[in-house]
């Protein structure tokens, strides 16, 4: 017997899947939302919702339910998403490794905001000036999975990230800091520390990595207590409104958020310990253009001045 509310397969022979139609499923079980998977996207809602239906008549089986409070998957829909980043990383790999081969010397590096890696990049260039090199913002959430899918093939970013299947090597460390509205009692202070913050709600980052979420709010605190938890943001965008609006304080790195939003401040915390800046590749990866990029970001990325006190 069969369920009459799932989509019937297109015909009885293997889903010939479009990949397109993949990655979006793969955007929408992320976000757990239409909208915003369709922003993230960049396509209309009601086209995301067409080509997800394509999908599921593709594969014959209901993936996503719509709720009041989202989207979700459905027990299918759990079974396919891993398979379905498994196919989608699988095939960014094949064309990289197929594009390496025609274009040997082509690098794409990624940077984190905050970070500048104009002079190993300009060094890079000039020691290889046939090599095609470029360079791409990525968000802080997001070195680890470009590099694997070879949107990447070096990352100059901030731990904490998962690690593993990666070379990573430390390139200089930030100081952290306390981001504040300019109207709250600890602006203007020359340093705080945890104990000044014991009593401030922080704000959480929905879907965050728990490794990276709790470096981030300095969780367990070294006395014990509880984090106070703030609002659930989606974004950094959010998560510095919620500051400026006095919901909650936030721990950043000092250098990423010298210019800050007019109407927020940073202050050092001190009796911490700083954000390492890496420099991460593939751990297989055998590029020239990767190892001469390392061995130049280890000499020209040393990070900025250290702050003098007086």
């Amino acid at each position: 017997m069969t369920d009459s509310s799932s989509p019937e397969p297109e015909s009885g022979r293997a889903a010939d899947l479009d990949l397109r139609l993949v990655r979006y499923f793969t955007v929408v079980a992320e976000q757990r939302h239409f909208g915003r998977a369709a922003e993230a996207l960049h396509v209309a809602q009601p086209s995301l919702s067409r080509q997800i239906a394509r999908l599921e008549q593709t594969i014959g089986a209901r993936l996503l339910d719509r709720t009041t409070q989202g989207t979700k998957l459905t027990e299918a829909g759990e079974v396919f998403l891993p398979q379905a980043k498994s196919l989608l990383r699988s095939a960014a790999q094949a064309t990289a490794r197929a594009r390496a081969a025609a274009e040997p010397s082509r690098i794409t590096i990624g940077y984190m905001t905050g970070i500048i890696v104009t002079p190993a990049v300009r060094e890079l260039r000039r020691q290889h000036p046939d090599a095609d090199v470029h360079t791409v913002h990525v968000d802080w959430n997001e070195s680890r999975d470009a590099l694997l899918d070879h949107r990447l093939d070096a990352a100059v970013a901030r731990l904490p990230f998962p690690t593993d299947q990666l070379n990573v090597t430390i390139l200089y460390d930030e100081p952290r800091v306390v981001i504040v509205p300019l109207q709250h009692r600890l602006a203007g202070k020359e340093y705080v520390t945890l104990a000044d913050i014991a009593d401030e709600p922080m704000p959480r980052v929905r879907g965050s990595d728990p490794a990276w979420s709790a470096f981030w709010r300095i969780e367990p605190r070294p006395d014990g207590r509880r984090v106070l938890d703030g609002p659930i943001v989606d974004a950094m965008e959010d998560k510095f409104e919620v500051v400026a609006a006095g919901e909650a304080v936030a721990i950043g790195a000092g250098v990423a958020h010298n210019s800050l939003r007019p109407d927020l401040t940073a202050i050092p915390l001190e009796g911490v310990e700083p954000v390492h800046v890496v420099l991460a590749t593939r751990a297989d990866d055998r590029s020239r253009l990767v190892a001469a990029f390392r061995k130049i970001a280890s000499a020209q990325l040393t990070g900025p001045e250290p702050r003098v006190r007086h």
